[in-house]
């Protein structure tokens, strides 16, 4: 497996990547999940897909079977800014404004959102470390940046699934129920740190939980 960052700019010298990780969200968050969001036969793309957007995607064999967005919280495209703070400012239907306690603007945070990894990525050995490179790119690129934190939207479990795999993530919001699939998420966060630099330590191997197992077996889910 390898990892690839990019912004808009840049997509161009990574061949179809960019499209191929369009298609694989939709193939999970609209097939799969039943998302009620922007999409056509083939791939899903929102508002968010902008400028101001920043990509890390992981490869195997040259094809994308993982990814995920980030941009900084003082992003902004037309009337849009970051889906939290669109969330918090009631733009966005579905998420509670009361979602997190307050909207961030500074370069110190960073926003990661639709994160998924394909079916075909089928072990849980090689879901944990396509996720770790998903997401040591997304540390890259918003360090680089100056960031200093991440934020997310994504189920509960998932925030124990990265502090499993040497990510001291936190919860800092109540959870909330999405109408499209019935699943309960809730806002996390976590400081913008590699897993090799985390400064808490990886639990040990025979204390995972079967649910965290499940959860990074399947596809894991970021919005």
């Amino acid at each position: 497996m390898e990892n690839i960052t990019f912004n808009l700019a840049q997509l161009h010298q990574y061949g179809t990547a960019f499209y191929e990780f369009l298609g694989l969200r939709k193939r999970f968050f609209v097939d799969q999940l039943g998302w009620d969001i922007p999409h056509d036969d083939n791939v899903e793309m929102d508002q968010y897909d902008n400028p101001k957007a920043y990509y890390s995607l992981v490869l195997r064999d040259g094809k994308v079977i993982g990814g995920m967005r980030a941009m900084a919280t003082t992003a902004q495209w037309g009337s849009h800014t970051y889906m939290l703070r669109d969330a918090v400012d009631g733009k966005l239907i579905g998420i509670p404004a009361d979602i997190i306690p307050q909207a961030e603007v500074t370069p110190n945070v960073w926003e990661a959102t639709r994160v998924v990894i394909s079916d075909e990525v089928n072990t849980h050995a090689d879901r944990s470390e396509c996720l770790s490179l998903i997401l040591d790119g997304v540390v890259d690129q918003a360090t680089q940046h100056g960031a200093t934190e991440i934020i997310a939207l994504c189920p509960p479990v998932f925030a124990r699934t990265l502090r499993q795999l040497g990510y001291p993530a936190k919860l800092i919001g109540d959870p909330y129920v999405n109408v499209h699939d019935e699943r309960r998420y809730v806002a996390m966060s976590m400081p913008a740190v590699r897993r090799a630099e985390a400064r808490e330590p990886m639990p040990a191997m025979k204390h995972r939980s079967r649910a965290m197992d499940q959860h990074v077996v399947h596809s894991p889910s970021v919005i």
